[in-house]
This record gives structure tokens, sequence and C-alpha cells, in this order.
């Protein structure tokens, strides 16, 4: 870039000064879980694809030679989409507590089962592709049309157009100017870099973010040197969600909780899971929420300058 053009990241937000949430009914904290549904749609050999995906399971790397289906991270994956999803489902259904769903809308066509019971427990539901693929390795063509294709798909299945947006990791150069251009959506989720929602600028026209967080997020049991066991997981989202329900008494926040069908549903990570869900419980002012009631809220109390 050039040294006279101005510098494209915001590296100040609320600069240490940042609005006061407003969350209903005076609550500290703003806790949203997000089950992210990809099974099926991953990269695979039997997708048609070159390689098979490598992360995100109990194995981390290739281990097979290109071209030939790997059988084993097949079925690591599919313990999601046939067991994991059912326990984490209960967890919150027997609790009460709602949650979100980042979904691939190819993943929600090869388990119409599942997506039926999450839609009819009243998920909200955010696009998270068309297939769990980098979508910064997409042409802009390509781009706009696995969106127009997840939006389509997901409406189908589950009776409602996704009001919300996150990308496999991080967005492509085009993508939140492609998710205005498509239209219907809220807000998008792909950033990490703040615990409040903000405003930002595309193209002349207001952005709502609404941030996600990788920290507290089950992928760390798919990357080496990170959570060990569900204790760990226990351990780091009780903080997380104890420093910010005090920070709360004067500068209420909000705390992602991201989660996976293959990963957390695992019974000995889900007893960690219900062991947090049933902390945050305890709590008489952390507001459970969908993400799309964030969006709204901050729609209506914060909007753009």
């Amino acid at each position: 870039m050039s040294e006279t053009a101005p510098y494209p990241r915001d590296m100040i937000g609320y600069g240490g000064k940042p609005p006061h949430a407003a969350w209903p009914g005076g609550a500290r904290i703003a806790v949203n879980f997000v089950l992210n549904v990809e099974e099926g749609s991953e990269t695979s050999v039997l997708h048609g694809d070159g390689r098979n995906e490598s992360g995100l399971s109990e194995v981390v790397g290739g281990r097979h030679p290109p071209g030939e289906r790997d059988l084993g991270l097949e079925s690591l994956y599919e313990y999601g989409s046939r067991a994991g999803v059912w326990r984490v489902l209960d967890l919150f259904r027997s609790r009460g507590l709602p949650f979100t769903v980042y979904a691939c809308a190819q993943a929600l066509e090869r388990n119409p089962v599942s997506t039926r019971a999450l839609a009819d427990y009243g998920c909200d539901f955010a696009g998270h592709g068309w297939r769990w693929i980098n979508h910064y390795e997409l042409s802009e063509a390509e781009e706009r049309e696995h969106i127009a294709r997840a939006v389509a798909g997901i409406e189908r299945l589950t009776g409602a157009a996704p009001a919300g947006w996150y990308c496999r990791y991080a967005p492509s150069p085009h993508t939140r100017r492609l998710l205005m251009e498509h239209g219907g959506f809220l807000y998008d989720s792909d950033a990490y870099n703040d615990d409040l929602p903000y405003w930002v600028d595309v193209d002349g026209r207001p952005r709502l973010v609404v941030p996600y967080a990788l920290d507290t997020n089950d992928v760390k049991f798919g990357a080496p040197s990170a959570y060990g066991s569900g204790e760990d997981f226990l351990r780091h989202l009780m903080d997380s969600f104890d420093q910010l329900y005090e920070e709360g008494a004067e500068a209420p926040k909000m705390l992602s909780v991201g989660l996976h069908q293959r990963l957390v549903g695992r019974p000995g990570r889900a007893r960690a899971l219900a062991r947090f869900l049933d902390h945050v419980k305890a709590h008489d002012r952390a507001w459970v929420c969908r993400r799309v009631e964030i969006a709204r809220h901050w729609h209506a109390a914060h909007p753009p300058a």
C-alpha cells in the first residue's frame, strides 16, 4: 500500500469508551452460543475436490494420497450429524436456552432430520456458506453464486432466510460488499476484533458487525497444543464469562461461544458444556440470546451515526 494512502484497518474501535449496550432487562452480559453445522459440506474427494479436509476433527493433517477418499475423516465428521447434534440440542432444550446455527446449506440438505429439529427448536440460522470452504479462495463471481445458493438453500430448508453471515475463518475482500449487494442481512460476524457490535461503512452504506470469537470456541479441540480436555474448555469459558460479567456492572459486553457438533458433541466435552450452561443460568443478569436478537437490539438501540 502507498505511504500516503489511509490505513485500511481500524485499530482504535471504541477507543476505550464503548457505548453502554443497554441489553434487555439490564443484563450485564449478552451470551450467544453458536452451533456450526458443516458436516457433509467439507472439502472431500467424495465431493469432487482435489483433496480431503484436514482440520477440526480428532486428527490433524492429511493422511491419504491425493485423489483417494479418507474414510476415517469422513466418519469423524459423520459423528457430528449422527450423534453430536442430538446431544447438544438436548443440553440446551433441557435448560430452555436458545442458540444460533451457523449453517452450511449443503450440510443442512444432507441431514434434513436434524435441520428440522433445530428449526423447530427456534434456532436462528446464519449463513456459513453453501459449502464449508474458504471464501477468500473463490473468485468474486464464484463467491456471489455461493452466497446466493446458501441463502436460497437455508430459506428452503428452514423456512426463513438467514439474517446473518459468517465465512469459514475469514472473508474475502469482496464478501461484505457482496452480502450488501444480495440484501436481506442484518449483520455479519466476519471479525474477531471486539466485545461489542459496531458499524462499518461499505461503499457509503452502514453495515453492522457482530464479532465472533475463536478463543471461547471448541475449535481449540481440533488444534495442536490447545484444549486437552473438557475441563480446559470449561475453565476458559467460565473465566471469560466471569470477567465480562464483572465488567458488565459498568460496561456490558457480549460473549460468543462457538460449538461444533463433531467436537463438543463428544460425551466428555458435552459434560463440560453442560456445566457451563448451568454456570451461566445461575447468574440472573446474563441475557442468553440468539445472535439475530443481538443484531436487532443494536439496530434499535445503537443505530449508525
